[in-house]
């Protein structure tokens, strides 16, 4: 059951969606400016819509932003035509990171979502969808657009933004929670959440020898103003919930796709190695699950390095106890491999050939 050729390190596209109005450019800004050690490529329907400070970084590093002009992507291109756009800020010289695409506030989320899930370029993964919607404008926003409720059911994270501008913020965030399909709901003024939510920042000593779009903004502002010019130094963003889980003990195939399917409301991502024991005595597994998707990436296991199992799990409301006990409920002792024990693992595998994959 080994697959000795380790997949290639794939770039996670975030779709950001949301309309007209909800915050999507506020939260893109945020990120930009709180990436960490992290480059992030930005690919855009409306330039013109991006802050003025946004757009000074996206100028200074014109090989990190695509810019689609005018149009709903999700109308303006199919699959290959998006496989181009993400192949000029995957190409490894751009030293990207993350790509986060801005869709336009008239764009269906599924088509887009689909377009990934289709995409054929090897160096790019689906990242979850993002759905932002704006709080104080809930109610309207449902009664003139009544398919938000459908996009919010799609949706791997939504972020109420807004939140201070609300009337019954407790209330929306209920509303919104009885609307999604697992997703996790965090609430957010000025569209900040923690970046970590999204994609992992690397610490900033790892930044050496690449001009970052934090080196651009600290030079040009101070970071601490939004939109309407007031300082907000010291608010809090929002909190993330983690758990970190290593076990020297392999896990059972079957029983890690049975924590992994039923993976509780509110956890949004996970991350990290995989030991199969005698499932697969040659590789470790990747793992990436974003939202419902999933998907595994067997690769050899690096010489002399010790093999553990090691995970990270991120998501808003999680109880980490409780998870980590259906963890380590998943370890097995067995000194043999049952057979059939790793299809459901395979399921998640891509093969090189297929055109496309389904999310879990």
């Amino acid at each position: 059951m080994s697959q000795p050729n380790p997949k290639p390190q794939q770039i996670p596209v975030v779709v950001l969606a949301g309309f007209l109005g909800s915050g999507k450019t506020t939260l893109l800004n945020h990120l930009l400016h709180r990436s960490g050690g992290s480059r992030i490529g930005a690919l855009v329907n409306d330039f013109g819509a991006i802050e003025i400070d946004a757009m000074a970084v996206a100028g200074a590093l014109g090989d990190s932003t695509v810019s689609l002009g005018n149009g709903c992507l999700c109308c303006a291109v199919d699959a290959s035509e998006l496989d181009h756009y993400l192949g000029r800020l995957a190409e490894p010289s751009v030293g990207i990171d993350v790509i986060v695409i801005e869709a336009s506030g008239l764009a269906e989320p599924q088509e887009l979502v689909r377009m990934l899930l289709a995409s054929e370029h090897p160096g790019v993964v689906y990242g979850g969808l993002v759905e932002v919607v704006d709080a104080a404008e809930f109610g309207d926003t449902r009664a003139r657009h009544p398919e938000i409720d459908r996009h919010l059911a799609l949706a791997d994270l939504v972020v109420v933004n807004k939140l201070d501008r609300a009337a019954d913020g407790e209330g929306v965030i209920g509303l919104v929670r009885s609307l999604v399909d697992r997703a996790a709901v965090v609430p957010a003024t000025y569209g900040r959440i923690d970046p970590e939510f999204l994609f992992d920042c690397r610490p900033s000593e790892e930044r050496i020898g690449q001009l970052s779009f934090d080196d651009l903004h600290e030079h040009g502002a101070d970071g601490n103003e939004d939109d309407t010019g007031e300082d907000h130094t010291g608010h809090l963003h929002t909190a993330y919930d983690s758990l970190s889980f290593v076990s020297p003990e392999p896990l059972d195939p079957r029983r890690l796709m049975t924590f992994l399917d039923s993976r509780p409301e509110g956890l949004y991502r996970v991350k990290g190695y995989v030991d199969f024991g005698p499932y697969d005595i040659r590789n470790r597994y990747v793992v990436h699950a974003v939202g419902r998707f999933l998907r595994f990436y067997p690769e050899p296991w690096p010489a002399g390095s010790e093999r553990l199992t090691q995970l990270v799990l991120i998501g808003s409301g999680i109880d980490a106890a409780a998870l980590e006990k259906e963890l380590q409920a998943c370890g097995s002792e067995a000194p043999h491999a049952d057979e059939h024990g790793m299809w459901g693992v395979l399921r998640y595998v891509r093969d090189p050939d297929e055109d496309g994959a389904d999310p879990a």
